[in-house]
């Protein structure tokens, strides 16, 4: 019975070898349980999300086995490329509006571990086991829903690793072959791309705790000019986040007019969804005001994957102070772009 925590990942710089791999999917984390004609999804938080995707429910009651709980991602894909962006929108308090979207852009299920049949918990059951029992039991399944390809060739997970950024993963997840499932622990390893950029600073938030730097805000110009925000940097010590409001004094500007996002304060602006103060579609009571900062600062920062060419799509990590570059140089033109690669190649996939 729900809620069950997701078994999780740490990362590490290499592949492990001797073990089960499969891609890392760009989506939503979810655990289906399924009982005849009761369908629930949990997420990683154990905030229920079966009202957001009722194309997707009704699909896993007509696929999945009678009686089951399976472990899995919700995508969503656009021109054979997995789009995040689409699948955050889906977080909407207005069943209407996620009925519109159920029909407009509907949700895939890609199932990776099998937690439960009929009257047997599997959770101490052996990794490789439980997939077997996977495979057979969701063999004849259809689109919307999909078995992740997986492989114990390293050599197979490494290609994988090259190839599958272009359809939008991140990465590559190993399991031990041995592996019982265990909730809420790291126990399986997860590879991801990281590579660097320059930014430009020009904002940051406070920290929950008091008046210390709790992220900064990043931007990069694109190709008329304009500076757009493309995300935050957020692990610092305490120590570091009051060097930081010090460091970041001079740049300090006493209100928003004159800063290139200026137009966050104005609400009908947030339908970009890049602006710095766009309210957060899972805590919309969440205070995300900032302080502006003159954009003169340049910092670089280590990130794994641009979403949509747009935004990092996790929190950027900084490394540096870059002194010596200038922030009208840093464009979105500096960044690698992942040869493209058709997600059906990898859904079709044994």
């Amino acid at each position: 019975m729900p809620p069950v925590k997701p078994m999780l990942a740490k990362s590490v710089a290499k592949i492990p070898p001797g073990m089960q791999y499969e891609a890392k999917w760009d989506g939503f984390r979810a655990i289906v349980f399924r009982d005849g004609d009761e369908v629930e999804l949990g997420s990683r938080t154990g905030k229920p999300l079966t009202r957001y995707f009722p194309e997707l429910v009704e699909a896993l009651r007509e696929r999945l086995p009678e009686r089951c709980v399976v472990d899995g991602e919700i995508v969503i894909a656009r021109d054979g490329h997995l789009d995040f962006d689409a699948l955050t929108e889906r977080i909407h308090p207005a069943d209407s509006r996620v009925r519109t979207l159920a029909e407009r852009t509907p949700a895939s299920f890609v199932a990776f571990d099998l937690l439960a049949l009929a009257d047997e918990s599997l959770l101490d059951v052996p990794l490789t086991d439980r997939r077997k029992l996977l495979v057979r039991a969701l063999h004849n399944v259809t689109p919307p829903v999909h078995v992740a390809p997986a492989t114990t060739d390293v050599d197979v997970a490494q290609g994988w690793f090259e190839q599958y950024e272009g359809a939008g993963l991140d990465g590559v997840v190993a399991k031990p072959l041995d592996l019982r499932y265990r909730q809420d622990e790291r126990a399986m390893f997860k590879i991801k791309h990281e590579r660097t950029a320059d930014v430009v600073v020009a904002g940051y938030r406070l920290h929950k705790s008091g008046p210390v730097v709790g992220s900064l805000l990043l931007g990069l110009y694109d190709a008329q000019g304009a500076l757009q925000h493309v995300g935050v940097s957020a692990a610092f010590s305490m120590k570091r986040r009051a060097e930081l409001v010090e460091e970041l004094e001079p740049l300090r500007m006493e209100d928003v007019s004159g800063h290139p996002w200026a137009a966050w304060a104005d609400e009908a602006a947030h339908a970009s969804a890049r602006l710095p103060g766009a309210p957060s579609r899972w805590t919309g009571k969440k205070d995300l005001s900032w302080v502006p900062l003159r954009p003169e600062r340049v910092a670089e920062v280590a990130y794994d994957h641009m979403e949509n060419g747009q935004r990092f799509r996790h929190t950027a990590r900084f490394r540096r102070w870059r002194p010596d570059r200038d922030p009208e140089s840093c464009t979105f033109a500096q960044l690698e772009e992942p040869v493209r690669y058709d997600l059906a190649e990898i859904l079709g996939g044994p």
